[in-house]
């Protein structure tokens, strides 16, 4: 019955309302006294019922938001009181335009139908009203009939004409309103879907550079505890390599904490140059990798390419380290319109990554962004990542 509206608003359409009442009031009897003078009585109590028809439809008008349903009851009532008591139709009969826009603007879908049939029978009850009164006072012969009867045709098509434009341009409105309301739920999607994509990001992000970390550090820190009693000079080695790696994943994380809070500047963006470090702190940490390229780089690589290779061996080393025994073979084949990437190591049976672990999922998500594509998986007692990247699409 009612919908939720500010008071602002409500405010407006009272005050409207208001305005309209104090202008509509004298207009009729200003600038039409010569002819309503034939049909209003000019008593007291006919001048009162005026004013009271008046309220009423204007009344229908201030609530015509608020509760277009109400609205348009009121408006129709007051229209009956209005024949009923033989008033001519006058600018009063504005406050019943508003009442059909509001039905069609913010009205329910059968209250913007009731609106509409009120607009169309409103206006045809309208003219054969006005036919009644014109032929009652002026009704004298067979041309004085024709002429009643033409003018009360005009008067109808007059009323039906602008209640149905006032209910239409309530309709088009509801259609602003709509497309408005869509665009900002479109708008609010996307906020959320760009919002989500980068919190996938930087969680990507977070677990390449914790896990790869903590991997090393943990590595490190095993190897300096047994070679602290025979070889302390190996401990000092470690415990400095541990520094250092900490140090470094501590900047990237705070890097990626200010992004995620205050959405500016870009992550770490580890390129093909930086390969060199990432294989010194595997080494560093226990496991030889076996490097092999073939075919060199024909050129620089898109950056978008060179991040992708760049995380896709640091999370597969960093597998390495934890599940793996012995050497990792790496393999970089830079093609005219793609690079292929394999890693490969021994893993025993009970240490093989898990396939819906974080660290597969964010390679397999690092090669399609890319429009690439990733494979992990046991090949034998050997643990196999491949993964290829095409250039061309990721210049395009």
């Amino acid at each position: 019955m009612f919908r939720p509206v500010s008071r602002t608003w409500l405010v407006v359409d009272i005050i409207g309302a208001v305005f309209g009442f104090l202008v509509t009031t004298p207009l009729t009897f200003i600038a039409g006294a010569s002819w309503l003078s034939a049909w209003i009585d000019p008593a007291p109590a006919a001048v009162t019922m005026y004013v009271i028809v008046g309220l009423i439809l204007w009344g229908a008008a201030a609530i015509s938001r608020l509760s277009p349903t109400l609205a348009i009851g009121i408006a129709w009532f007051g229209a009956v009181v209005q024949m009923a008591a033989g008033l001519p139709p006058s600018a009063y009969d504005l406050g019943i335009l508003v009442v059909l826009f509001a039905c069609g603007a913010w009205g329910s879908r059968r209250i913007l139908w009731i609106g509409g049939i009120s607009a169309l029978g409103g206006g045809i009850l309208g003219g054969l009203y006005f036919a009644v009164i014109w032929s009652g006072e002026l009704l004298t012969d067979a041309a004085s009939a024709m002429r009643a009867a033409l003018i009360a045709s005009l008067m109808a098509a007059v009323f039906v004409l602008a209640m149905v434009m006032a209910w239409g341009t309530g309709l088009l409105w509801r259609v602003v309103l709509s497309g408005r309301a869509t665009q900002v739920a479109r708008t609010q999607a996307e906020t959320l879907a760009a919002e989500e994509q980068e919190r996938v990001r930087i969680a990507r992000d977070m677990h390449d550079i914790v896990a790869h970390s903590l991997a090393v550090v943990i590595a490190q820190a095993d190897g300096a505890r047994y070679a602290a009693a025979a070889k302390p000079e190996m401990a000092t080695e470690a415990l400095g390599t541990i520094a250092q790696t900490a140090r470094g994943a501590l900047s990237d994380v705070r890097l990626l904490l200010t992004q995620l809070r205050h959405r500016q500047g870009d992550g770490p963006q580890p390129t093909l140059a930086d390969l060199e470090t990432l294989f010194a702190q595997v080494r560093q940490a226990g496991v030889e990798p076996r490097i092999t390229v073939d075919p060199m780089p024909p050129g620089e690589p898109p950056g978008a390419i060179q991040l992708a290779v760049y995380r896709i061996l640091q999370e597969a080393l960093t597998n390495a380290l934890r599940h793996g025994e012995g050497v990792v073979d790496v393999h970089l084949a830079w093609l005219p319109d793609r690079v292929e990437v394999t890693v490969a190591n021994t893993v025993s049976a009970a240490s093989a990554p898990h396939q819906g672990g974080h660290g597969l999922i964010g390679m397999r998500e690092r090669a399609q962004l890319v429009g690439g594509n990733l494979l992990a998986g046991r090949e034998g007692e050997r643990f196999v990542v491949r993964a290829t990247l095409p250039i061309v699409g990721a210049q395009a």
